[in-house]
C-alpha cells in the first residue's frame, strides 16, 4: 500500500530548504537562471517521489535530488554546458545597494565594501575549482553538511569526501594566495 503524501508534509519538509537547494544549484551551474531551472525540476522530482522519503534529513535528501537533476541535465544538454556564463565582478550585480553602502558612516561603508570585495574574491576562487572539489567544499563549508551527508549526496565514499575536501581547501588557499599576491603587484 502506497503512503499518501499531503501537500503540507511536502511543504514542511522541502520549503525551508529551498535556499540551500538554490545555493547548491548556483554553485553547480554557475548561472542564476540555470540554477532556478535545476531547483524547479528538483522540486518537481521531490514531490513526485516524496512518498519514498523515509524521514530524516530533508535538506540532504533535497540536495541529493538537486545534484542528480543537475548531472542529468548536464548529460542531456552537453553542448549547452560548455557555455559558462561568468558574472561581472561588480557589487551591484551581487545584490549590493551601493548607495546604501556609501550613505553609512565612512568606516562602516569601507568595512562593508571590504567584506563585499572579500566575498567576491572567495567566490571567484571557488568558481575556479574543478567541479568535484567545488561541490564538496560548498556542501561542507557553505551548506554545513556532514561528511556522511556529502558522501550520500554525491554517491562517493566518505574517504573520498575527506580527500576531496583536503584538496579543495589546499587549491582554494593557493588560489586566494595568488589572488592576494597579484593584487599587491
Amino acid at each position: 500500500m502506497r503512503h499518501q503524501v499531503s501537500p503540507q508534509d511536502f511543504e514542511q519538509a522541502i520549503f525551508p530548504n529551498l535556499d540551500a537547494a538554490y545555493n547548491y544549484a548556483r554553485w553547480l551551474t554557475r548561472d542564476d537562471h540555470n540554477a532556478e531551472d535545476v531547483v524547479q525540476e528538483s522540486c518537481l522530482r521531490a514531490f513526485k517521489f516524496f512518498a519514498s522519503f523515509r524521514g530524516g534529513n530533508a535538506r540532504a535528501w533535497l540536495l541529493a535530488i538537486v545534484r542528480n537533476t543537475y548531472y542529468s541535465s548536464l548529460e542531456k544538454n552537453r553542448p549547452e554546458a560548455l557555455n559558462v556564463v561568468l558574472d561581472e565582478d561588480t557589487l551591484a550585480e551581487e545584490g549590493y545597494d551601493l548607495d546604501a553602502l556609501l550613505a553609512g558612516e565612512s568606516g562602516g561603508a569601507e568595512r562593508s565594501l571590504e567584506a563585499a570585495d572579500s566575498r567576491r574574491v572567495v567566490n571567484h576562487a571557488l568558481e575556479q575549482l574543478p567541479r568535484q572539489y567545488r561541490e564538496v567544499i560548498v556542501l561542507r563549508e557553505l551548506e554545513e553538511m556532514s561528511y556522511q551527508q556529502i558522501a550520500d549526496i554525491a554517491h562517493i565514499p566518505i574517504g573520498t569526501v575527506m580527500s576531496r575536501l583536503a584538496r579543495a581547501r589546499k587549491l582554494l588557499h593557493q588560489l586566494l594566495r595568488s589572488s592576494e599576491l597579484s593584487s599587491m603587484a
